[in-house]
Parts: structure tokens; sequence; C-alpha cells
């Protein structure tokens, strides 16, 4: 997996990547794309190429329906092939790109979108059949394991550090640190008295929410979960609140801010998601049952209005005694999102 790790540090700082299986792939995530790494992407590339996008994405650009799967390839005229327009072409909130039709999808097509989602860029990616001999100075990745390097860093974090770090509404508090083996995004835990001793105690699977949990914003119910959920717990006496690095359901901060945009253009956040090409929800819970498991907490209850974290939980064998609901009142601002929530991802009631 190091080669993976190497493989989105490179597509964000715009190298193209040769993406290794049955038909090998060159690929330069459209996002970062720069002159010197697009004559880079050329010079290794056999043919004109394709641009790779999401559907729902692809759907956008042709104005047409695209039929759903793993990516769709639209064909790149010469003059697509600068930094500008692929942007246009892969952002929605910038101005409409030239238009383009489709090309049959290569066969490595989910692994290369798979490359730009973990570097929390645009699923955008210009895809072209390596030309032999010409890439030898790239970096050489396995699609298998670009496919399955999410599964791969929940099962190998690991305790890195841990600290008392008192808090206004939980004096005895500690938070603890977990990265995965590859050195790649930590995960936190913040432990509320003596969670470890307790029969089943209350447990909050928190995404981190740097607009609401850092400045307050009104457009979530994210920083009034967090608080209320910290509160909650030290009144019992014991929780964990495990503080997932999955800002914007698992697309980043960059692409939630792009989310955002959109949605002041009348979509919800379930829409907005998908116009970028990302999915409605991207991210996965398993590393949070691996904390848990690292911590020696096997039983829980469940402080959340979300059904998939209830499954997930119980998937990864964490035993979910019950459920705890987690109810914020909507500030006039954030009503529809709320609203959005229960419609169309299934919340409970609070």
């Amino acid at each position: 997996m190091r080669n993976a790790r190497r493989a989105i540090l490179d597509a964000r700082n715009g190298l193209p990547v040769l993406i290794a299986g049955s038909s090998p792939l060159v690929v330069l995530a459209a996002e970062s794309a720069t002159p010197a790494g697009l004559a880079e992407w050329r010079a290794a590339s056999a043919g004109p190429g394709v641009l790779l996008l999401a559907p729902t994405r692809a759907a956008a650009v042709l104005h047409q329906p695209v039929a759903p799967g793993a990516a769709a390839a639209l064909a790149l005229p010469h003059g697509v092939l600068d930094p500008d327009a692929l942007l246009a072409l892969a952002d929605p909130t910038r101005p409409q790109g030239p238009a383009l039709a489709t090309a049959p999808v290569p066969v490595l097509a989910e692994a290369a979108l798979a490359l730009a989602k973990l570097g929390r860029l645009l699923p955008a990616v210009l895809a072209a059949p390596a030309a032999p001999g010409h890439d030898a100075g790239l970096l050489h990745v396995a699609a298998a394991d670009l496919l399955a390097y999410p599964a791969h860093a929940a099962a190998t974090l690991t305790k890195v550090a841990e600290a008392r770090v008192p808090l206004a509404e939980a004096p005895d508090a500690r938070l603890v640190a977990f990265r995965p083996q590859d050195g790649g995004m930590e995960h936190l835990a913040l432990l509320i008295g003596r969670p470890e001793g307790a029969e089943a105690p209350l447990v909050r699977i928190h995404s981190e929410c740097f607009t609401g949990d850092a400045l307050g914003s009104l457009r979530c119910d994210c920083g009034p979960q967090l608080s209320q959920a910290i509160t909650r717990m030290a009144a019992e006496g014991a929780g964990v609140l495990l503080y997932m690095a999955q800002e914007g359901r698992g697309i980043g901060l960059v692409n939630k801010l792009r989310a955002y945009a959109l949605q002041d253009t009348g979509l919800d956040t379930l829409d907005a998601n998908r116009a970028l090409g990302w999915g409605a929800d991207e991210r996965s819970f398993a590393p949070a049952a691996v904390m848990l498991k690292l911590l020696g907490i096997a039983r829980i209850r469940l402080l959340t209005n979300n059904p998939e974290k209830i499954a997930a939980m119980r998937g990864c064998g964490i035993d979910v005694a019950g459920r705890v609901s987690h109810a914020i009142a909507a500030n006039g601002v954030n009503d529809a999102y709320l609203a959005t929530k229960a419609r169309r991802f299934g919340h409970l009631p609070g």
C-alpha cells in the first residue's frame, strides 16, 4: 500500500501516475493539472486519452442522461488539454466548459476515479493507455491497491498518542489519536470519564466539520451536535466521542465548500454532492469500529439519528445495545438541511 499513498500525494501535486492492471493507464487529476503535468501525461500516453467523470457529472456536461456505473468517459479534443478547460469540465461551480462527446470507458476507470477521491480532489481524471517505454519516471500503483486503500487504512489504525484534555463541559476528558499504518489521516477519540469500564457506554460517531464545529456555522447542526454529545456524556459520567477525519460526509472541506455554493443555487445537500461527482455519503464507519476495539469497547449505546451508523457498527462486530436519539432544533437557516437528512438520508426523529 506504500505506493497507493504516494500516488495520492502525486495526484494532489499535479503529477501523472501509472495505474497498473490488465490495461495500464496513465492518469492525471483534472483539478490539479498544470502545463508541466499535462506535458508529462502526454509523453507517457499512447493516444489522445479521455476525461473520466462520475456519471452524474458527465450527464451535466453532456446535457443528456448517462448510464449509471463506476465512471463515464468523454473524448478529449485537442483544445481541452489546458488546466482552465479541464477545471471547468470537472467543477460545476465554474462556467460551463467545452462540449464533449462520449468515449469508451477504460477497464481501470474505477481505480482512476478512486485515486482522485482519495486525494479529496474532484472526481475527474485524464486517462490514456500507457505508451510502452515512456512511463519509466512515473509512479506505478496497482489498481487493486487503490480500491482496497480505505479498508486497509481502517484495519491498520493504531493508537499513537494520548493526553488528558479537560473541557469546560467535561473536566475528566482524554484525547486519543489513531493513525493508519501508511501515515495517512488521523482520527481522534474523546474519552469522557472511564468508558472502558462501562457495560455499554454512550458513543457518538462525529464527522469533523470545520465550519460547524470551529466557526459555529448555522448551515448545519454539527456544532450543537458536538457540544450536546459531550455534555450528555459528562452527565452520564462516561462516554466516547469518535471524531472522524471525514469532513463533508467524506468529500473533504474544499469540496464541501463547492457543495455549499451549489446549494446556494437551489440544490439540497445530497444533490450538490452528486453534482460534484461524489456519492451522497462517501464515509466509511469501519475506522470508528476499529477505534472502539482498540479502546477495548465492544458493546455500546449509539448516540445518533442515522440508521446507517447502527448497521455499520453491527456489521463491523460492535454490539449496539441501543440507539439514543440526538435531537437538535432547527435554527432558521438549516431547516431545509435537517429536512433533507430526514427525507432523503433516512435519519430518524430525534
